[in-house]
């Protein structure tokens, strides 16, 4: 299998390519762009929210005709995709913990949808094509920034400061004759 990902490193990465899917190419390709550089389980929580149609997917490049949607502009709550994006993100999952990776720390590295072939309707006289769609989905393992990055307390010197007297600017010096 051909992926479109160039400098993948097998020790720190999983990866899963979904073939043939029967859902919309153009769905597909606003979904990754939403789910994109994201932790998996966070990923995961928000396709809950859209399967809910609680949080609709931003439309970005793909929004002739579609409805505005509370908070962005164009949206919507494509079902069909996102309960195959849900699984493939489970199956990047096992393959990652099938490798030793912690599952915790894993982010979409890359994540992209390729238009796959269009095969006729099985007895339509009307010349109607399937939508078929391909799905790769790379995830790396990353500790948080926000969890190593812990400094140590900066210790503070229990001598007492020396307190200097300064003369106030205007004061004028005495003269000795």
């Amino acid at each position: 299998m051909k992926y479109a990902i160039q400098n993948y490193k097998p020790e720190h990465m999983a990866r899963v390519l979904g073939r043939d899917l029967s859902i919309s190419t153009k769905q597909s390709i606003e979904m990754c762009n939403f789910i994109k550089k994201k932790k998996v389980k966070d990923a995961k929580k928000l396709l809950g929210k859209v399967m809910e149609n609680k949080l609709a997917v931003p439309y970005k490049r793909f929004n002739k005709n579609i409805g505005h949607k509370p908070g962005i502009a164009a949206g919507r709550f494509p079902q069909k995709t996102t309960e195959n994006m849900i699984k493939l993100l489970d199956e990047v999952e096992t393959n990652a913990q099938n490798k030793g990776l912690n599952v915790d720390d894993l982010y979409i590295m890359h994540i992209c949808a390729h238009k796959a072939s269009a095969p006729w309707h099985y007895g339509r006289q009307r010349r109607r094509k399937m939508k078929r769609t391909h799905i790769e989905i790379v995830v790396e393992e990353k500790e948080d920034k926000k969890n190593t990055k812990r400094e140590a307390p900066k210790e503070v010197s229990k001598e007492p400061k020396k307190e200097e007297k300064k003369k106030p600017v205007g004061e004028a010096k005495e003269i000795k004759k």
